[in-house]
């Protein structure tokens, strides 16, 4: 069985002290977490930080930043290169995360820009896609779904062995409403059967589908129990080591 990935995404919080206290808590536990993938979004500039901070070898824990660019240097005020972003030891990179979309008008094709990008630099690319509520009630769940990942599909079968798909229902970011563990089933299976239809049974089941949307220590267990649910994508619950440790544990099987 593939091991669980819980990614936690800081958003604009931690500075330098709290992200030192943050990983000295969970490198205190290092040796729990040996069959789990976990790995942290912090702002930019913190990758150094966490570059300089992390002592263990052979790692469970990675980092990558929450954003990059799709261009490799230029007059792109404001972005990030994805080579820059990997001389810090990033990893990972997220995309097309629904704050992006909400606030800096990312679409569909520039969210998978972005990750394909990374992917192309060497970057295990995270690409969110999710509904809105009223899209939700209007029944267009599937339909939005589609819209989201077809951007994707120019990716070769053969590259998306270290690719994620973080399926988060915008109604349920922050709010502390939770979709069921049968929601999420519902809809992660819907994106399992798009990606067989564009890339076949086996490259899709090589993808990591996600949940993320107000997970938290007490429904983490119940969605990561799920057929077609791999990990989690963790947002206010990532930012105490308690919390994400908590979480961590309970896809640490």
């Amino acid at each position: 069985m593939a091991k669980k990935l819980i990614a936690g995404n800081w958003k604009m919080f931690k500075n330098v002290g709290e992200v030192r206290a943050f990983l000295s808590a969970v490198q205190e536990r290092a040796s729990e977490f040996k069959n789990s993938e976990l790995v942290v979004f912090p702002q930019a500039p913190l990758l150094a930080t966490i570059q300089s901070e992390w002592k263990e070898k052979g790692s469970f824990f990675a980092w990558g930043p929450q954003n990059i660019y799709w261009e490799e240097k230029g007059a792109f005020t404001g972005e990030l290169a994805p080579a820059l972003a990997k001389e810090f030891g990033a990893t990972y990179a997220l995309a097309g995360h629904s704050e992006r979309r909400q606030f800096f008008g990312e679409t569909n094709e520039s969210a998978a820009k972005r990750a394909l990008a990374a992917h192309a630099h060497g970057l295990k690319s995270i690409f969110c896609i999710g509904e809105q509520l009223a899209e939700r009630d209007a029944g267009r769940t599937n339909a939005v779904l589609a819209e989201q990942l077809a951007a994707l599909f120019s990716l070769s079968p053969k590259a998306v062995a270290d690719f994620s798909i973080a399926y988060e229902p915008v109604w349920a970011i922050g709010t502390g409403r939770t979709a069921t563990s049968a929601q999420a089933q519902e809809a992660h299976a819907f994106i399992r059967a798009e990606l067989k239809k564009a890339w076949g049974a086996d490259a899709a089941s090589k993808v990591r589908l996600l949940y993320g949307g107000s997970v938290k220590p007490d429904n983490a267990k119940e969605l990561m129990s799920q057929a077609d649910v791999d990990g989690v994508l963790v947002g206010g619950a990532s930012l105490e080591p308690a919390s994400f440790l908590a979480i961590a544990a309970a896809g640490n099987v």
